[in-house]
């Protein structure tokens, strides 16, 4: 069944906003903080986060401009490297998207719930309740369509990014609050070296690579957008240009107001900024602003993920069933239902969002450096389109070779801090590639 071409630039500038921008920014600059023990090394993570997150967005616009479909991210590396490395990579995207919407659900389980529960509930068990209600409502509203989940989630994601800019306002209601001058701090007490910082600022990018993540999951929509080639680029380019503006702001904000010694162990961070503007009201009303914005996020990971499934399923690496689609709603029941329900349990496995984060973005790592890579090999196989009909990276290939180092540099830096995070990541691709040779053992026989 043909897919109708029903998102536009607006559309799909607004699921980019959304699938970059769940809760990590209201919870990330905790860690980040925390691991550069100085507000220097705290800014350039930020800088250098964004900007190689802009050298993504230019990459994976070219590469969404040149390969416009739906389920893109599975269909560029079985295009370019073989079908079993898509079907182990996607598998990993979708098992990393689940927990990082597991990971974003909890986050805002722990602000919605200081306000409508009792002390005494709130215990993990409350909050992983919340947080799978949650799932499960915008489960039910993707299975309208569509339309309806484009519509919400545009409004979500007004709602966030307006949000964001009245917590930036809070720096207009307080002087600096820093009391104490920060001090780089070593594990034998020497003085640091390049060496110390160098590991630092690592460890500062793991937590600042979970908060930029997500948007290369935009090419999913390449087969439902009006007028592709241009759409897709025009939005990526667009996004994160709002995102990471957002940003850096933001965290300029976070260490005036609240102060770069206090933000290292702070909680609920942006009910902070807003309770300095609207007084104690503002905590309880910005925790609930905040819960819709992870609403957002859980959104529109509900509708990017099961369109890779969708396309693993057309495919035939995953059996056919995944790939049908509802004819009144063209909805991708099946697939939709299986995210849903990964989502879910992943909850239930990891009950904090610590320990989630360093698991998520060492898969992430591995699969933004390798769908990156797709660039050269698309660049040479599709060397036949007209260049003024699609978007080409400039300075290339500066900026994918850039890219594609700075997630190499995060995977190490999460296997130098966690080896068996980084492990378990590895065993699993293997175990993905297993299945797929098996499964096609199995149906050639």
């Amino acid at each position: 069944m043909q897919q109708k071409k029903q998102l536009s630039l607006f559309d799909l500038s607004m699921i980019v906003v959304s699938l970059v921008i769940g809760m990590g920014i209201f919870r990330t600059p905790v860690n980040v903080a925390a691991k550069a023990q100085i507000p220097e090394l705290f800014y350039l993570a930020w800088f250098i986060g964004g900007f190689v997150a802009f050298c993504g967005a230019l990459t994976y616009a070219e590469i969404g401009s040149r390969y416009p479909v739906t389920g893109g991210y599975y269909k560029i590396f079985s295009a370019a490297y073989h079908p079993s490395i898509a079907f182990a990579i996607n598998c990993i995207v979708i098992i990393s998207s689940a927990a990082s919407v597991a990971a974003i659900s909890i986050i805002g389980a722990e602000y919605l719930g200081k306000i409508i529960l009792p002390a005494d509930m709130q215990t993990d068990f409350y909050r992983v309740a919340i947080a799978i209600t949650t799932i499960l409502v915008f489960y039910l509203i993707n299975l309208l369509g569509l339309k309806a989940s484009a519509k919400t989630q545009n409004v979500l994601t007004i709602i966030k990014i307006a949000l964001i800019l009245m917590l930036i306002c809070a720096i207009f209601f307080v002087g600096n609050t820093e009391t104490i001058s920060p001090v780089f701090k070593t594990a034998n007490g020497a003085l640091p070296t390049w060496s110390d910082y160098g590991k630092a600022l690592g460890l500062c990018l793991i937590a600042v690579s979970f908060s930029y993540a997500g948007y290369a999951q935009t090419i999913n929509f390449g087969g439902e957008v009006k007028e592709a080639k241009k759409v897709i680029p025009r939005s990526i380019i667009i996004g994160l240009t709002i995102i990471i503006i957002l940003y850096l702001v933001l965290n300029y904000v976070y260490v005036k107001v609240i102060g770069f010694e206090e933000l290292k162990t702070a909680e609920s961070i942006a009910a902070i900024l807003a309770s300095k503007i609207f007084g104690p009201a503002g905590f309880k009303l910005l925790s609930v602003i905040i819960f819709v914005s992870v609403m957002g996020y859980v959104n529109v990971n509900l509708l990017s993920n099961p369109r890779a499934m969708f396309a693993m399923g057309e495919e035939g690496a995953l059996p056919k069933i995944f790939s049908k689609i509802n004819k009144k709603t063209e909805v991708i029941t099946l697939s939709l239902t299986i995210f849903t329900l990964i989502t879910v349990v992943i909850i239930f496995y990891a009950k904090t969002f610590d320990k989630i984060l360093n698991y998520t973005i060492f898969l992430e790592s591995i699969s933004m450096a390798s769908s990156a890579a797709t660039i050269f090999i698309l660049r040479k196989r599709t060397a036949h389109l007209d260049k003024k009909t699609i978007y080409t990276v400039p300075l290339y290939p500066i900026l994918p070779i850039i890219f594609i180092a700075a997630y190499t540099f995060v995977a190490f830096s999460i296997y130098a801090d966690d080896p068996n995070a980084a492990l378990n990541g590895l065993y699993i691709f293997i175990g993905f590639l297993a299945v797929y040779f098996i499964n096609r053992l199995f149906n050639r026989k």
